[in-house]
């Protein structure tokens, strides 16, 4: 009886933009990735280092590293060396920049956050 509620609840919480669904799954995979792309989102021509982009987005600089770079890897962010300083901005790309802009504005929505959240928690098991 349990397989059928989970069943239910996929169905649910899969029913969201197919584009939004696979980034959430594939690209914003934690809630670090969610305030980043938030901080980007309204900081959106921001090259910045690590621990400053930490500090502006309210976390540990050893927290987000990793996620930078995830999302450097996975075409979100863009990483470059300056000076033998590493730089993080939000990719140029025309599509992620639009893909960034649909989240920020259907988190807006209650069950759409609602359906993020279950994703992203769904991913960490």
């Amino acid at each position: 009886m349990v397989a059928n509620g989970d069943d239910f609840t996929t169905r649910l919480m899969n029913d969201m933009d197919p584009a939004l669904l696979d980034f959430v799954k594939a690209k914003v995979n934690s809630f670090i990735k969610w305030d980043l792309v938030r901080f980007f989102y309204e900081n959106p021509h921001t090259a910045d280092t690590v621990e400053n982009i930490a500090k502006y987005a309210g976390r540990n600089a050893a927290a987000v590293k990793p996620e930078l770079e995830e999302m450097a890897e996975s075409g979100v962010m863009e990483k470059r060396d300056v000076e033998g300083i590493q730089i993080y901005s939000l990719a140029e790309n025309e599509h992620i920049r639009e893909l960034v802009d649909r989240f920020i504005l259907a988190c807006e929505d209650r069950h759409f956050r609602v359906k993020a959240v279950y994703h992203i928690i769904r991913g960490m098991r």
